[in-house]
């Protein structure tokens, strides 16, 4: 039974009856054995005289036992003088003395603190020479050594109206209770590993702090902190060695820390710290080298010396928020964009990285949704001959108009789509209308175009993504030369082995294979003659300044002479005028792609392209 239970405290019916027992039992325990003097000598009357002896040493005995068998419930009896007459081994093991120090002893000598001293005598006095009950309560006594103990004490006083009334105590102890609620408050307010204060501490004390500042007129640097590439730590070295690093890193944070700073552990690999008395520029670009720095020196793990680096998120009060919750996310904005740099870097919270972070999560929300609302459709842009201008191919580009308000870029929403998953499904639908929409054309007697699709890292994760592609061409009764896939070389090299097999597989049954934006990625021609592709399509960013820069023309130069040694057609895109389009012609670049013929167009554009209702460009497209 404990102090929390509702035994002790609602049911005063029941409270009254156990003492009432309780009392009687500690009656019959001090009292003398009954005299038999009177008694008549017949038969019946010793046997009764008989029953009531055994009845009364049976009543003794078992009372004795209940007592000395509840090794947490300390029972004591004082006389009218507070000294010890009773002391059972619960109150031993709870009190540290035993029953034969303890006799004799006055109770606010023995285990009453020297705070509750005078209290203490003036209740019994109280409920002594006035009858005024001691309320039972949670209270804190003194152990033998002089810690102090918890316990819920009761008190029953017996022969009340007598000029010896006794005082027993009916201690319960709540030491494993207190212990367990302090290890539970703990565990609420404080990281198990660290000793930190976790979040929602951190939160209470920035709010407090914050308060002082605006009484003082201060500003206040809140760091949000995340240590690079922990998981490969973890997943390298073990828990263990990341446990350690975190550890040090504490203890690093800790040496460096004044006294009005918070430093808070708030996740795995995560900490937020907050630097009061920081205004001017100077002194923010101060605390940020001062938690840099923590990272100078190499953490040893599992023997070894390691560099370890972490990216940094910053957020002002009061320019970037007002409350602690408020500061903490913009600082995890600003470390999430920082984390998009690389390690070691550091970014300020502007507020219009969160208005970005909160259209990108609108976005997200609505990919699938527009999906369903047949808000997407392909666009297509020519690829023409650079020696003829004669259109040769189509490639397919997606676009989001949504059904209200203005047109969403492709460089926006397929990062989205690829973080969310909803790539996979975007993914097979452009692959779906693109054939669709051929089989269109070749009703129109449209066979001479080629559609190629770009086809993401992310859309290969899932094993059967060129699968997929496969059967939707054999189900629209399409055929290698009908649709083409585009892949960027970061992708091909990336590719797992299962990815390049299937990627043989298409090559080898004819399917178009180009590798997209040639010479941004890894750009490592040893990769080439690895690959099963067939063109490459040069980026524009060589393109632009190839007719001025030495530089850019000789990569081009380059680029064209290899694809063409290793038997690839060649695609440039980007040509945006006549200068560029003449250096390509000069260099034997096999096809162009760009604004300086067609832009790209929907579909219905294209039928009056192929059809011939639109007359060949030589210049920039309407």
């Amino acid at each position: 039974m404990t102090a929390s239970d509702p035994r002790l405290h609602r049911d005063p019916k029941r409270l009254k009856e156990n003492r009432r027992k309780f009392s009687g039992a500690l009656v019959l325990k001090m009292s003398k054995t009954p005299s038999t003097d009177g008694i008549d000598s017949h038969d019946a009357g010793r046997e009764e005289v008989e029953l009531v002896r055994r009845q009364y040493l049976e009543s003794e005995q078992q009372f004795r036992s209940l007592l000395e068998s509840l090794p947490k419930v300390a029972v004591q009896g004082y006389d009218r003088d507070r000294r010890v007459i009773y002391w059972n081994e619960g109150s031993t093991r709870l009190y540290g003395y035993t029953a034969e120090e303890a006799q004799g002893q006055l109770l606010e000598d023995l285990i009453i603190p020297a705070f509750m001293r005078d209290g203490v005598i003036q209740a019994h006095d109280a409920w002594i020479k006035e009858g005024v009950d001691i309320p039972a309560d949670e209270l804190q006594l003194k152990h033998k050594t002089g810690e102090l103990v918890s316990v819920f004490s009761q008190h029953l006083m017996l022969n009340e109206h007598t000029d010896s009334p006794l005082m027993f105590c009916v201690d319960v102890d709540l030491s494993d209770q207190k212990r367990a609620h302090r290890d539970l408050e703990f565990a609420t307010r404080f990281d198990r590993l660290t000793h930190l204060p976790n979040r929602q501490t951190f939160e209470v004390d920035l709010n407090s702090l914050l308060d002082s500042c605006r009484r003082q007129g201060h500003g206040l640097a809140t760091i949000y902190l995340d240590i690079d590439h922990f998981v490969e730590i973890n997943d390298a070295l073990g828990y263990d060695q990341g446990d350690r690093l975190l550890i040090e890193l504490t203890r690093r944070l800790r040496e460096c820390q004044r006294v009005t700073d918070l430093v808070s552990r708030v996740s795995s690999d995560e900490f937020v710290l907050a630097f009061p008395g920081v205004h001017l520029p100077p002194d923010v670009r101060r605390v940020v080298r001062h938690v840099q720095n923590v990272f100078r020196e190499p953490f040893v793990l599992d023997g070894r010396e390691r560099q370890v680096t972490a990216c940094l998120g910053v957020a002002l009060f009061p320019e970037n928020g007002e409350s602690s919750r408020e500061l903490i996310r913009n600082a995890d904005v600003a470390k999430n964009r920082a984390k998009l740099e690389g390690r070691g870097a550091v970014r300020f919270f502007q507020q219009k990285l969160h208005d970005e972070l909160v259209r990108q999560h609108y976005l997200s929300a609505r990919l699938e949704e527009a999906l369903d609302n047949g808000e997407f459709s392909l666009h297509y842009q020519p690829q023409v001959s650079a020696a003829s201008g004669r259109i040769e191919n189509l490639e397919a580009l997606i676009r989001w108009e949504p059904a209200e308000g203005p047109p969403i870029s492709p460089a926006e929403f397929i990062p989205l789509a690829e973080r969310s998953g909803v790539i996979h499904r975007l993914g097979d639908w452009v692959i779906e209308e693109a054939c669709r929409q051929q089989v269109e054309w070749r009703a129109k007697g449209f066979h001479e175009h080629r559609i190629d699709i770009n086809v993401s890292g992310r859309q290969l994760v899932r094993p059967d993504a060129l699968k997929s592609f496969e059967d939707s061409l054999q189900r629209h009764g399409l055929g290698p030369r009908d649709i083409g896939i585009e892949l960027t070389e970061n992708v091909l090299i990336e590719a797992d082995e299962t990815v390049l097999e299937d990627l043989r597989r298409l090559y080898h049954r004819g399917i178009h294979i180009a590798i997209d934006d040639f010479g941004t990625g890894y750009s490592s021609l040893s990769y080439l003659k690895h690959f099963p592709v067939t063109a490459l399509k040069i980026d524009r960013s060589f393109i632009h300044d190839a007719p001025t820069q030495p530089k850019d023309r000789a990569i081009l130069e380059g680029a064209i002479f290899i694809g063409h040694r290793l038997g690839l057609e060649v695609v440039a895109e980007g040509v945006e005028n006549a200068e560029q389009l003449s250096l390509l012609r000069e260099m034997h670049c096999d096809l162009i792609q760009g604004f300086f013929f067609y832009r790209p167009m929907p579909a219905k554009e294209i039928d009056r392209l192929l059809g011939g209702f639109v007359p060949g460009h030589e210049g920039l497209s309407s």
